[in-house]
């Protein structure tokens, strides 16, 4: 088959076509136990409303993976821009070594529902029972119910970090309500 779009398309490979999808939310996933730990993200969704049950992918040759496959529960924390510089530090130092809780200067609390912590610095926390673990190409995904959920009072959805093409963003403007 011809494919002629007359100099409009550019063809690129797979992995820098998905990196054009608008802008992925940044999360702080966070494992609880002895070895507490927490990982930047940007491959997060959400899978189910009833139940509500959310997905973190994480690749294999990160720490987190073991930490998230011996845990039994785990956090997801949705980071403001105020943090983009913690976000970026727990996104590529491993958590082997160091306490990057303690080196990044966030707090966390052991959660309601689960031993895993939140971090009290973002404005919205997920605390989740791990349901499945899935391997599904070059990450596994790590799926979990919520069993419990905190908003700040003062939440502003405009504050939230997003990550989009190599690049640490805002929530844009609103152009159309349903």
């Amino acid at each position: 088959m011809n494919w002629d779009f007359m100099g409009q398309k550019n063809e690129v490979n797979p992995v820098e076509g998905i990196k054009k999808f608008p802008s992925f939310p940044v999360v702080l996933a966070a494992v609880g136990g002895e070895d507490k730990n927490v990982i930047t993200l940007g491959l997060m969704h959400v899978f189910s409303f009833r139940p509500t049950i959310i997905g973190v992918g994480i690749s294999p040759s990160r720490y987190s993976h073991e930490l998230f496959h011996c845990s039994p529960d785990f956090t997801v924390n949705v980071p403001t821009k105020d943090l983009v510089e913690e976000a970026i530090f727990c996104g590529v130092s491993s958590g082997r070594n160091t306490d990057k809780f303690l080196e990044s200067g966030l707090s966390i609390q052991e959660g309601v529902e689960v031993t895993s912590p939140i971090i009290l610095e973002c404005p919205v926390n997920f605390e989740c029972r791990k349901t499945d673990v899935v391997d599904i190409g070059d990450h596994t995904w790590f799926f979990g119910e919520v069993v419990h959920a905190w908003v700040d009072a003062d939440y502003d959805r405009e504050r939230l970090l997003m990550y989009w093409g190599g690049d640490f963003r805002t929530v844009g403007d609103i152009i159309r309500r349903r």
